[in-house]
């Protein structure tokens, strides 16, 4: 993709952590994040990419698309490069007053071409097959394209990202007027990211977009100065919001929690916000009985909190990830299998001070986890993995990285677990070659990371071809993954994503 202005060209989107940053235009409104898929899936959704052709061979073929074949395929580079002017909304609908997007008889091509170009019936089929970012530069080219692609279909999944910067336009006299954000509604956004945001901010938001008061289902407030005062307002106002994410606001207080939580609130995350500890907890399991699920990380909860929950959220809750919990001991973790017995994922990452023991009380009493993350606990050994092979025959991901004191013992007890898709063992320091052979055998195994595993050698890794079935291996810092071993993976596990 091309800048107008130098001439630079630049890849449709830059990947991190999950977002894709879209080009920002005038109204600066251009970021949205994906929040489907695995790291490795959203990087690739990411890389740099072509434009294809509208009638590439492959498609041409298609007897699902119907589609005439055409003698030279009109390029959409060649339609995007008669594209608005470099002024125009990406993102927002409303153009500037001055700028006209070219009709479908000014595009270039002969006239079968052109009438092929802007035939909707071939157009919502064929779009499906470009990312985020293309969208928005497809969506410029002319207003039948723009048409289709502001159906809301088509952004199902995405979540605008809106900083407080490109909230508002300078006017020439100084003043600042909050941008539109008619072109979101269009496309029947249900979901934003406000970064930065004041009190003042979030009120003008709730003004200004026709969806705010029933249609917003989820909201996410980062790095924010929200208030007790705002919260309030927001989620009275707000009516649809049933998703809530806090991140990194200090200044809310417990108490903005008590006042503000709706019992319609069915998943809370709350994450680096000073002011949050047991008190918090307390809020939360009285004011929230639907609640399916919790994502806390706070430094200053202590095993009190735990106790907490209710009867009501022991048959609705399914999800708890207690991220970087520092002062949860095992006594934490019996007030918790107790209080939510029917939880499917688990997440006690950074909790470190939890031991064997309490893994063993959550094996035996939380029979139907599918997924459990024990990365960055130090005091985890190969026992807590015997526990957890012994009685979770549900578990389908298992993430221990950073538990250093895990051994290839440890793995041999993982290698009885038929029903395991994705293993973690990033950074496992003592995880040698003869560990990887008792994973040869486990054909349920869909995803492997062993990055940053110093011990394992080009020999170990290469008897990896064996799991055939594997479709994501992640190598990454680990000494034993040469240019050779990667060339073997690719011819021997063309499936399978290996990741450098």
């Amino acid at each position: 993709m091309s800048n107008p202005r130098n001439g630079d060209t630049k890849p449709p989107c830059l990947p991190r952590n999950g977002l894709v940053k879209i080009p920002t235009q005038a109204n600066g409104l251009g970021s949205a994040s994906i929040t489907k898929g695995t790291p490795a899936v959203k990087n690739r959704l990411c890389q740099p990419s072509s434009v294809p052709a509208i009638l590439s061979p492959a498609l041409a073929h298609r007897s699902d698309l119907p589609i005439p074949s055409l003698a030279s395929p009109l390029s959409l580079a060649t339609l995007a490069s008669v594209s608005s002017p470099p002024g125009a909304s990406l993102v927002g609908l409303n153009t500037s007053e001055g700028s006209e997007q070219p009709s479908p008889e000014r595009l270039p091509g002969s006239p079968s071409e052109r009438q092929l170009a802007v035939d909707e019936k071939i157009l919502n089929r064929l779009f499906w097959y470009f990312s985020a970012c293309e969208k928005c530069v497809l969506a410029q080219v002319c207003k039948a394209w723009r048409r289709v692609l502001y159906q809301p279909k088509f952004w199902v999944g995405l979540t605008p990202v809106l900083h407080t910067k490109e909230l508002y336009n300078v006017l020439p006299g100084g003043e600042k007027e909050f941008v539109s954000l008619q072109g979101f509604a269009v496309r029947g956004f249900d979901g934003f990211c406000l970064v930065g945001v004041s009190d003042l901010d979030i009120c003008e938001f709730i003004d200004n977009y026709p969806l705010s008061k029933k249609g917003v289902k989820s909201m996410s407030l980062k790095r924010s100065t929200i208030t007790d005062a705002g919260l309030e307002v927001m989620l009275e106002q707000m009516q649809g919001v049933v998703r809530l994410e806090l991140s990194g606001c200090n200044d809310f207080t417990e108490a903005g929690l008590w006042s503000s939580l709706n019992a319609r609130i069915t998943a809370l995350s709350v994450s680096d916000c000073i002011n949050v500890a047991d008190d918090a907890i307390a809020a939360i399991s009285q004011l929230l009985p639907n609640l399916t699920e919790l994502n806390l990380q706070a430094y200053h909860v202590t095993d009190t909190a735990l106790a907490y929950f209710t009867a009501k959220q022991g048959y609705t809750t399914h999800t708890l990830r207690l991220n970087s919990c520092w002062e949860i001991t095992n006594h934490g973790v019996v007030n918790m299998v107790h209080s939510l017995p029917n939880l499917s994922v688990l997440s006690l990452s950074g909790c470190s001070k939890v031991t064997d023991d309490g893994v063993e009380l959550v094996a035996e009493n939380l029979r139907k986890l599918r997924s459990l993350d024990l990365s960055w606990c130090p005091r985890i050994t190969d026992m807590a993995l015997e526990y957890i092979a012994c009685d979770l025959h549900k578990l389908e991901e298992l993430v221990l990285d950073r538990c250093v004191r895990i051994t290839d013992t440890g793995l041999s007890y993982l290698s009885t677990m038929s029903s395991l898709r994705s293993l973690y063992l990033r950074w496992c320091c003592q995880v040698q070659d003869f560990g990887l052979k008792h994973l040869l055998g486990m054909g349920s195994l869909r995803l492997l990371s062993l990055a940053g595993c110093p011990l394992l050698t080009t020999t170990g890794l290469s008897g990896l071809v064996q799991l055939q079935e594997l479709e994501e291996l992640e190598l990454t810092n680990c000494p034993g993954a040469t240019p050779e071993l990667f060339k073997y993976f690719s011819q021997h596990l063309p499936c399978c994503m290996v990741i450098e």
